[in-house]
């Protein structure tokens, strides 16, 4: 697994969000944004740059300019020419306000974007973090399938020709949906999600040894696949060993830890005859009762503990 370092065009930005571009720099199209955090940038327009970062795109709304009203047409060009000095990528105006002259002014001296919205600034900083987290997320891309059993995604892992494809396919006979075939795309949206999809190059396509390549959404329907999913529980498929002793009762919680992030996981042995859509469909199942506080061992464990009168089971 390679973890990838990403960055966003500001230009797909200002399309996603419908962003008004007021003044842009002669480099604009090629302006990345890479930090995905946004700057309300009061402070700095009052002086104070300690510990300021100025790859993030920065804002100003409502409070910022009333604050600037009280300043002199001078002070308010040193303000923003201070600011655009330091290189932002884009300065946002929220609620539709009018840019000050001496902001444009000093925007195309300093060659910088200027961009503004008629939403709040809350609003607007809420939504362009969410979509910078997700579109600037940490990712690595790792051999494997993910499907969404019964509402849950399966990350579907082992060696090359264990039947991950097989058992996907058999899974989308039965009602449940591909998310990804062979490469899987990984970020973590969050400090407890990872959320998982395909390359766009091998999107809704399987491979099945024998057969070739399958396109799901053609042979099953656009019900049957999906875009994204969050990965909920890792099955490494495995063929199965004699004499290997493998858990029985599933009283060890196994983790996995994909960029920093622990997801519940199993190893499933594979060998003739067992039915593993069927094994997949109660692994997620068992692991949406176990999220809604059921476990089905220690329920186990505390009807044979009132049994031989043991104490019950805190678990």
């Amino acid at each position: 697994m390679e973890k990838e370092v990403h960055s966003i065009p500001l230009s797909h930005l200002v399309e996603e969000f419908g962003f008004t571009v007021a003044n842009a720099s002669r480099h604009y199209d090629e302006t990345m944004i890479c930090s995905d955090d946004v700057n309300r940038c009061g402070l700095q327009l009052a002086g104070f740059y300690d510990f300021f970062d100025n790859e993030r795109i920065q804002m100003i709304g409502m409070v910022e300019t009333t604050f600037l009203e009280h300043f002199t047409s001078e002070r308010r060009r040193n303000s923003f020419e201070k600011l655009f000095a330091t290189k932002i990528p884009a300065l946002l105006i929220t609620r539709g306000l009018t840019p000050y002259p001496e902001c444009m002014e000093m925007a195309r001296k300093y060659d910088t974007t200027i961009l503004t919205t008629e939403e709040s600034s809350a609003t607007t900083m809420a939504a362009l973090i969410s979509g910078l987290k997700v579109h600037l997320a940490p990712r690595i891309t790792c051999h494997g399938v993910l499907v969404e059993v019964y509402g849950e995604g399966i990350l579907l892992l082992g060696d090359s020709g264990v039947g991950k494809s097989e058992t996907a396919i058999e899974l989308v006979k039965r009602g449940h949906r591909l998310i990804a075939d062979d490469a899987v795309e990984i970020k973590a949206v969050s400090s407890k999600t990872l959320v998982g999809s395909a390359p766009e190059i091998i999107r809704h396509f399987v491979e099945l040894r024998g057969i070739g390549v399958v396109d799901v959404l053609r042979l099953f329907g656009m019900g049957a696949i999906k875009m994204t999913e969050k990965i909920d529980l890792i099955i490494n498929l495995e063929t199965w060993e004699e004499g290997k002793v493998y858990d029985r009762l599933g009283e060890e919680t196994q983790k996995t830890n994909i960029l920093g992030i622990n997801i519940p996981s199993l190893t499933v042995p594979v060998k003739p005859g067992r039915n593993l859509a069927i094994i997949i469909e109660v692994a997620a199942m068992n692991n949406r009762n176990k999220k809604m506080g059921y476990n089905a061992v220690a329920e186990l464990t505390n009807r044979l503990n009132a049994r031989m009168g043991f104490p019950l089971s805190d678990e």
